[in-house]
């Protein structure tokens, strides 16, 4: 039995590599996974503003620390659209991936927090950029939404960023408090809880019915934020009853994250780190709003969160001019 003479296929061609290799333009990788430990920044900065007015010290270095983050928010923002500009169908590439569909949220949020900073020295370009910030938000949500549904079915699921892109216009309420916009303020409440509550409950039915991978765990300390956000808004609004029952909840969350730490970074740093940082200040910011014993359980937790934001943001940051918080989140090229 003569065997059939086998078939010999020409090995695949792949394209010689350039040389010297290409060099991507300025600002053309943009890795949008920088804006959540910018946000984290921020908050931390809005936070150590509270905690100095509480306990009676100058502020000086505070609102320096402020501004020289506040100048880095301006310089993030700027490439970023320095990069939309570019080629625009990059947004919606990075609206594919999930770094990036957060990255985007917590960019739009982190300017709804840098007007908070800017109210006590320019309350109406704070108003200016608070309105624009939250336009911009509902537009990026509106897009991730027409994202999600072109996406296979297994990349639809819920996820705890979804709080960022779909609850996150909530930070838009800190600064309208500020500026007096009492009716803002507590529309963007009412808003945002019932959107929370769905996110909520469809994320720990998912919890029960599986593990999340050990790369996706810290995600879920952004359940914590929009507890830490409603008690804040309400406090600020003068609803006890509903500000205090939102930090009971937020400290549920976060004595679940406490306890489960290392299950959660089980799988090591990486820039998904950046969801412990923003949480982490706005819960402390949240407890010394209440005031009494809480105030002092706040301080104690907003002087534990310095260290641990400052690391993780550095970390993060420092990845971005190397090239390697593009390449390790994916971030599409314009």
């Amino acid at each position: 039995m003569t065997q059939s003479p086998k078939v010999q296929r020409r090995p695949k061609a792949y394209p010689p590599p350039e040389f010297p290799p290409r060099k991507p333009k300025v600002f053309a990788k943009m890795p949008p996974a920088v804006f959540p430990v910018v946000l984290g920044m921020l908050g931390l900065g809005l936070a150590l503003r509270r905690a100095a007015e509480v306990l009676g010290l100058p502020g000086g270095m505070v609102e320096a620390a402020l501004g020289a983050v506040l100048a880095f928010w301006a310089f993030a923002t700027l490439a970023l659209l320095s990069k939309i500009a570019r080629r625009p169908a990059v947004l919606l590439e990075d609206l594919k991936i999930l770094p990036g569909r957060a990255g985007m949220a917590a960019c739009s949020m982190s300017a709804m927090l840098a007007a908070a900073v800017l109210v006590p020295y320019a309350p109406q370009v704070a108003y200016g950029l608070m309105v624009a910030a939250l336009a911009v938000h509902g537009g990026l949500a509106g897009l991730i939404i027409f994202s999600l549904l072109r996406l296979p079915k297994e990349q639809r699921v819920v996820n705890p960023a979804w709080h960022l892109s779909f609850v996150g216009s909530i930070v838009a309420a800190i600064p309208a408090l500020a500026l007096g916009r009492m009716e803002l303020a507590q529309g963007l409440l009412w808003g945002a809880m019932p959107i929370a509550a769905l996110i909520w409950g469809a994320s720990l039915a998912q919890l029960i019915g599986r593990i999340p991978p050990a790369p996706l765990r810290p995600l879920l300390a952004i359940h914590l934020a929009p507890a830490a956000l409603f008690t804040l808004v309400a406090t600020g609004l003068g609803q006890q009853v509903l500000a205090q029952s939102f930090a009971a909840f937020g400290a549920v969350i976060f004595l679940a994250l406490l306890l489960g730490l290392r299950w959660v970074t089980a799988a090591g740093f990486s820039a998904l780190w950046g969801s412990f940082t923003f949480p982490l200040v706005s819960y402390a910011a949240a407890l010394i709003g209440l005031g009494g014993q809480l105030e002092q359980i706040g301080l104690g937790l907003l002087a534990a969160a310095v260290p641990v934001v400052v690391m993780i943001a550095g970390k993060v940051i420092a990845m971005w001019p190397t090239g390697k918080l593009a390449a390790k989140t994916n971030a599409a090229e314009a």
